[in-house]
């Protein structure tokens, strides 16, 4: 949607939640030595000012990567925050969006393709990576985008589909462009993003995906609040097809963590990591 720019919600807890995820995978890439490329359906701006009026607007990071931010964490958190850390200083001022993660995590052989359709977004990405020579930046449709980069060379690594799910369609087109990927690229990990929001159509898209018959399906849910009388989103969803080995032991291990953190009210988070769809 042109209407949508993620800065009133960087560094918020979806945010925490997703680039902890995506991190994960791609430093299990990293583990080989053998390049891999990354992909992204809706990259934003990739850098976003935490002291912007947008920003400001909402406050969301303050309940996100703020109560993170200098803390004790697990070891595989830590990588996370090692990242938002080498965008800052003492203070917490600039967070990093996924594209500029994959940058930062990227060897010299590593490829990145990157699409963003708002037109601003795009002209914004396109300035933070002008120097960069690994990552391509295309401002045209995430969906028909990555789709024609599909297999990609080199043939190893990730797909992030980020939509803004303003609208009820974007539940469906996501499940229609995930069946296309895997058949174009079936080895390929892809890594969806949603939020849960009181209306539950998350849910119904979980219901299409399993329908679709691609299997290798993991799932990581984290909730802040419980969805009784909430207005907004109360929590956030990653899907990984094809996760990388012993990606849910890690998870298993640091979400009860994570939804303690970044809980509305004492006692209100929680998390669960599930097999959709076993291989």
């Amino acid at each position: 949607m042109l209407s949508y720019q993620h800065g009133f919600h960087a560094g918020n807890f979806a945010d925490v939640h997703k680039h902890l995820l995506l991190t994960l995978l791609l430093q299990s890439l990293n583990r080989k030595a053998k390049p891999w490329s990354y992909l992204e359906t809706h990259g934003g701006r990739a850098r976003y000012d935490l002291d912007s009026e947008q920003a400001r607007k909402t406050g969301e990071c303050q309940g996100g990567i703020a109560r993170l931010w200098q803390r004790p964490a697990p070891e595989a958190v830590q990588g996370y925050l090692d990242q938002v850390a080498s965008v800052n200083q003492e203070r917490l001022a600039t967070y990093p969006g996924s594209p500029l993660l994959a940058a930062q995590l990227a060897r010299e052989a590593d490829n990145i393709q990157i699409m963003e359709l708002h037109p601003a977004e795009a002209e914004a990405l396109k300035g933070v990576f002008r120097q960069d020579a690994r990552v391509a930046v295309h401002h045209r449709d995430g969906y028909e985008g990555v789709l024609s980069q599909l297999p990609p060379k080199p043939n190893r690594g990730v797909v992030l589909i980020d939509p803004s799910f303003e609208v009820k369609q974007e539940y469906a087109d996501l499940v229609k462009f995930i069946v296309k990927a895997n058949r174009r690229w079936p080895n390929g990990c892809l890594a969806i993003w949603y939020p849960l929001l009181p209306a539950g159509l998350w849910q119904l898209m979980k219901r299409d995906l399993v329908a679709t018959g691609i299997r290798n399906m993991l799932c990581s849910e984290l909730e802040i609040a419980a969805a009784d009388g909430v207005r907004g989103m109360y929590g956030s969803g990653m899907l990984v097809i094809n996760p990388p080995w012993q990606l849910d032991q890690t998870l298993d291990e640091v979400s009860p963590w994570l939804a303690e953190q970044l809980q509305a009210t004492a006692g209100s988070g929680t998390s669960r990591v599930e097999w959709l769809v076993p291989e």
